[in-house]
């Protein structure tokens, strides 16, 4: 009976985390869609669900808490414990840059808007990791994951290029100095959410394999 109850809170655990998962992912395709087409209705939205991930994440705090502190769970129990915990973090912090971008929509001048195909393509990179690192989490698959964080080197050569072209722009142009500036903020918020996907990614191959392994 004890266990029957460990178990299903831990399945609880896991079900919070996975939700907390699709919300981000969401939230960050959501906000990308708002800058496309400086939708602020959209962007909103996006910022208006940022609390529900946090209460998200404040309920898996509460609950970590309670496994460890009540239920002592041994070798694979307490790596999958822990491991969730950071992972919440981890979603809420990529949330939280979610909301960066769509905060910046209402920035954005209609009339100096850049057509940048690249912040597009590191957009769809991003999205693509964050929802491979979840699934990789909700299948306990270490060799996903392995795979979702080498995706983050291509993230970061795309960040550098299209960085140093936007700052090419605003030497051309100094009317596009401030919507440059802001788009650069966006792919500082797209570089640090893979950056996340990688430590879920972390966390993954720890709760699968018992190894720590650095895959930023």
């Amino acid at each position: 009976m004890v266990r029957e109850k460990f178990s299903q809170r831990l399945e609880d655990l896991r079900s919070e985390i996975l939700e907390m998962g699709e919300l981000s992912q969401k939230m960050l395709v959501d906000s990308v869609q708002a800058l496309e087409y400086l939708d602020l209705e959209l962007a909103k939205n996006v910022i208006e669900m940022d609390s529900i991930v946090d209460d998200l994440e404040y309920d898996v705090e509460k609950a970590t808490v309670h496994l460890l502190a009540l239920q002592q769970p041994m070798a694979r129990d307490l790596r999958l414990i822990t491991a969730s915990y950071k992972i919440a973090i981890d979603l809420e912090r990529m949330s939280d840059f979610a909301v960066n971008i769509a905060e910046l929509v209402s920035k954005i001048e209609g009339e100096h808007v850049i057509p940048l195909a690249e912040i597009n393509t590191i957009a769809s990179i991003t999205q693509m990791m964050m929802e491979n690192s979840m699934k990789a989490y909700a299948e306990n698959d270490a060799e996903l994951a392995k795979a979702t964080a080498e995706e983050d080197s291509q993230v970061d050569r795309l960040f550098y290029s299209t960085w140093q072209k936007l700052v090419n722009l605003m030497i051309e142009d100094a009317a596009l100095i401030p919507n440059a500036v802001d788009l650069i903020f966006v792919l500082r918020y797209l570089e640090r959410i893979a950056d996340h996907a990688c430590n879920i990614c972390e966390g993954v191959v720890y709760i699968a394999t018992n190894q720590r392994v650095n895959l930023n």
